[in-house]
């Protein structure tokens, strides 16, 4: 599955859905027979990646990921462990996210026959330290299908204000993961629930890789715009400016006032003319800037 040399790969086509005997940790991944097309992924972007349902192992060794990249995660409703992305920085997650093209994420075939209304996704950013003795964090990227609280839900206001430092309600329908259970300000964990906003409300399902990068592209937009900061919004941007200084910095502020999208190009490094690398037929879709319709309304 991996070259020695920096040229892309290929990836065979898969799909993951949560197995039905263990929400909490098992992963099927299965090829299917009609998904015959192959991804194209740097080889290096491949490295310290996990794909799977409930908490990713976390370790300062990088090591490479295990098992295909799916073409289609399919996502269960209700009682179901989060699905989760793990990168050794929130430039790799975005880098890696807006060159696989080919890969979606839907509801479940149970979930479409459970639920009869349109279905949108609710994503918490978790940044988790690689040990304790070392300045390293990971992003782990977890998801879910949205899930309206009761109203008799202890905390019904801050699911409604959107207040960041608490976990949707989908979370907690099953057991709680225990890098989540710890707080969302924790010495070696931090997680940040993306609000809805005016410009970036929850993404319809299904969406593609590249579409979401964009919608995480765009949230961190809206936590550096933040003027009010009753809700924790502003907290995603300080994170990634705290854990990952290299990366925040020159590229991101040049491209600030673009549209979204061709931000997004800039941020990953696609379209840069010094950096000679093919424009994979899946990014095309970054070119447009971010439009909240296509994101859910």
């Amino acid at each position: 599955m991996r070259d020695s040399s920096n040229t892309p790969v290929s990836v065979v086509s898969s799909t993951l859905s949560a197995a039905e005997s263990d929400h909490s940790s098992a992963v099927s991944q299965t090829t299917t027979a009609a998904a015959v097309s192959t991804q194209y992924v740097d080889d290096e972007l491949l490295w310290g990646v996990a794909m799977g349902w409930g908490v990713p192992a976390v370790t300062p060794a990088m090591k490479p990921m295990l098992g295909p990249v799916p073409n289609v995660v399919s996502l269960p409703y209700a009682r179901s462990a989060p699905f989760h992305i793990r990168a050794p920085s929130w430039r790799h997650l975005l880098k890696l996210m807006a060159r696989l093209g080919n890969t979606r994420l839907e509801p479940s075939v149970e979930a479409i026959a459970e639920v009869k209304t349109l279905m949108q996704l609710r994503v918490v950013v978790s940044f988790v330290k690689t040990h304790e003795t070392l300045p390293d964090w990971n992003t782990v990227l977890y998801m879910t299908i949205d899930q309206a609280p009761p109203g008799t839900s202890p905390h019904v206001l801050k699911y409604r204000i959107g207040d960041t430092t608490t976990l949707p309600y989908s979370y907690t329908q099953s057991t709680p993961l225990m890098v989540l259970r710890e707080g969302a300000d924790a010495s070696m964990s931090k997680f940040y629930t993306i609000p809805s906003t005016q410009k970036t409300p929850y993404p319809s399902l299904p969406i593609t890789f590249p579409n979401l990068a964009t919608y995480l592209a765009s949230a961190l937009d809206d936590s550096r715009g933040a003027h009010d900061n009753t809700t924790g919004m502003r907290r995603l941007a300080k994170f990634v400016d705290m854990f990952y200084p290299s990366e925040s910095g020159a590229t991101e502020a040049a491209a600030f006032r673009q549209g979204v999208g061709q931000k997004l190009m800039s941020f990953v490094g696609i379209g840069r003319r010094q950096q000679p690398r093919d424009r994979n037929a899946e990014t095309f879709d970054l070119v447009t800037p971010f439009v909240a319709d296509d994101f859910g309304r």
